[in-house]
C-alpha cells in the first residue's frame, strides 16, 4: 500500500491586525514641592517607543523617567505610548506647591527686645504669609521680615508660602532668650488705626501691637502692676468706650460703654480706680474693670474735657476745658473744683509728683508749659505749636516724653525743656503716649 504524507504548514494571515499598545504610568507623589523629584513608572503594554511630554515644555523618551519641577503650578503629564499596533496616550496631573523653609539669622543669639531677621528660603512662590507665634498673633507679608519678641521664650513661627499651584508650609520652633529690659513708649496713631511702641533703645524700632480699625480715640494709660494697657474710644458716637487689653494686645475688653467722646483717662491702681473725661463736660470714674461707675463728679455746664491727670500725693486731679479755656484742679472725688489757669486751652497734661510740676500745652501761644502745681511760675518747655494729647514723665532719667499730633512726631527732653530731640517723625496724627519700663 502506498502512503502519503502530507505536511501542512500554518501561516499567520497577512491582515490579522497587530495588537493596541496600552499607555499608562504611575508617579511615586502627585503632589510635590519645587525641586523633588517624581519617579514615573512605566506600565504601558504593546509598546516599543515612549515620549513624555511634563507639561513645563521639556520632554523624555525614556521608559520610566525622573523628573523635578522648578516652579509651582499644576502640570498635565502626557504619555505617548507607541507599538506596531499604534499609538495611545495617558496623561495624569501633577501638583506642585512652593518649596517652602525659613532659617533665623544668628539664631542661637536671639533676644527678646532686639529685633530676629528671618531669612526665606523658598523657591516658586509669589507671595508669603508669616506668622510669628507671638501673643499678639503678629503677622507679616514680607519676604524676609524681621520681627522683636517682647519677651523670652519659644515661639512656633510658621512660614505661607503662595505658589500658582497652591500653598507650601513650613513651620520653625524658634527660642528666644530673654534680653536686657528695654523701655517702651506705647502711643496711639489715630490715622493709622493702630497701637504701636517704640523701643528706647535707640534701635529705632517699632512693633505693631493693636489694629484699631472701627476704634480709636487720645487716652492711653498704663497699670505696671497688672501689664494692662488703657484706652480711650470716640470713634463711634455715642457708643464712645473705654478700653483694656494685657500689654501685648491680647485679652481685649471694653469696660465701659455707652460714652459720648472720651478723650483723657488717668489711673489711680492702689484706689483701683479709672477716671476719663468726655465731651459733654464730665469727669468720670470707675473701678479698674468698669464696675461701679460715677459719671459726672465734676461738671462743667456746656464744657469740653480733653485731658485728665492725677497728683496722688496729694489726691487731687487735673482736667482741661477747651470751651471756656481752663486748666482746672478738683478733688479726687471731684469736690472743690477750681480754676488753676485761666486762658489756656489744650489737649494734654501731666503731674510730675516728684518735682511738684505740672506740664500742660497751651494752643493759644502754642507752646509746652511747665508750672508749679498752683500754676504760677510758668517756663515754656517747647515751642513746636503741635497739639499734645499724650505726655510721659522718665524719672530714672529725668526725661519728658511727649506726642506731637500736628507735626507727627515723638519727643523727648530734659523736665526743663532742655536737650530736646525727635525719636520718631512721619507719624499720623499721634496722640495719647505712656512708657513701659
Amino acid at each position: 500500500m502506498l502512503s502519503v504524507l502530507v505536511l501542512i504548514s500554518a501561516c499567520k494571515k497577512e491582515d490579522d491586525p497587530e495588537p493596541s499598545p496600552s499607555a499608562g504610568f504611575t508617579v511615586s507623589k502627585d503632589t510635590v514641592a519645587v525641586d523633588e523629584v517624581i519617579q514615573f513608572t512605566n506600565t504601558s503594554a504593546n509598546a516599543t517607543a515612549f515620549v513624555w511630554s511634563f507639561g513645563d515644555g521639556n520632554s523624555s523618551t525614556e521608559t520610566s523617567p525622573q523628573k523635578a519641577y522648578a516652579t509651582s503650578n499644576v502640570f498635565v503629564v502626557t504619555l505617548s505610548a507607541t507599538g506596531s499596533g499604534g499609538t495611545e496616550l495617558f496623561t495624569k496631573n501633577i501638583r506642585v506647591l512652593p518649596f517652602t523653609s525659613f532659617t533665623v539669622v544668628d539664631e542661637a543669639n536671639a533676644v527678646s527686645g532686639v529685633p530676629v531677621q528671618f531669612a526665606n528660603d523658598s523657591k516658586g512662590a509669589t507671595s508669603y504669609e508669616w506668622s510669628f507665634g507671638d501673643p499678639g498673633n503678629t503677622t507679616s507679608t514680607d519676604e524676609n521680615p524681621t520681627f522683636t519678641y517682647a519677651a523670652g521664650g519659644t515661639y512656633t513661627v510658621t512660614l505661607k508660602a503662595n505658589g500658582a499651584g497652591g500653598q507650601g508650609v513650613s513651620t520653625k520652633t524658634v527660642t528666644v532668650n530673654q534680653g536686657a529690659d528695654v523701655k517702651e513708649l506705647f502711643y496711639i496713631e489715630y490715622n493709622a488705626a493702630l497701637i504701636r511702641k517704640l523701643a528706647l533703645d535707640g534701635s529705632g524700632t517699632v512693633s505693631d501691637v493693636l489694629d484699631l480699625t472701627g476704634r480709636g480715640g487720645a487716652g492711653l494709660a498704663y497699670d505696671a502692676a497688672a501689664d494692662k494697657i488703657y484706652f480711650s474710644d470716640f470713634e463711634v458716637v455715642p457708643e464712645g468706650k473705654i478700653w483694656r487689653m494685657n500689654s501685648d494686645g491680647s485679652g481685649l475688653e471694653a469696660i465701659v460703654t455707652g460714652l459720648t467722646d472720651p478723650y483723657g483717662i488717668a489711673l489711680d491702681t492702689d484706689a483701683g480706680k479709672i477716671y476719663w473725661v468726655d465731651d459733654i463736660g464730665n469727669v468720670s470714674r470707675a473701678n479698674l474693670d468698669g464696675s461701679s461707675q460715677e459719671i459726672g463728679i465734676v461738671n462743667i455746664t456746656d464744657g469740653l474735657m480733653r485731658a485728665i491727670a492725677l497728683d496722688l500725693d496729694n489726691g487731687k486731679m487735673y482736667f482741661y476745658e477747651v470751651n471756656f479755656e481752663n486748666l482746672y484742679m478738683a478733688n479726687l472725688d471731684g469736690t472743690n473744683p477750681v480754676v488753676v489757669v485761666a486762658g489756656v486751652y489744650g489737649y494734654g497734661v501731666l503731674v510730675d509728683e516728684v518735682n511738684n510740676k505740672i506740664y500742660f500745652d497751651d494752643q493759644n501761644s502754642a507752646t509746652l508749659i511747665r508750672a508749679n502745681l498752683d500754676g504760677t511760675g510758668q517756663e515754656v518747655i517747647d515751642a513746636n505749636g503741635t497739639r499734645i494729647y499724650g505726655m510721659a514723665i522718665d524719672h530714672t532719667d529725668s526725661k519728658l516724653y511727649w506726642s506731637g499730633r500736628d507735626s507727627g512726631q515723638l519727643s523727648r527732653a530734659n523736665l526743663d525743656g532742655t536737650n530736646p530731640e525727635v525719636l520718631k517723625s512721619d507719624l499720623d496724627s499721634v496722640r495719647g503716649i505712656i512708657i513701659k519700663q
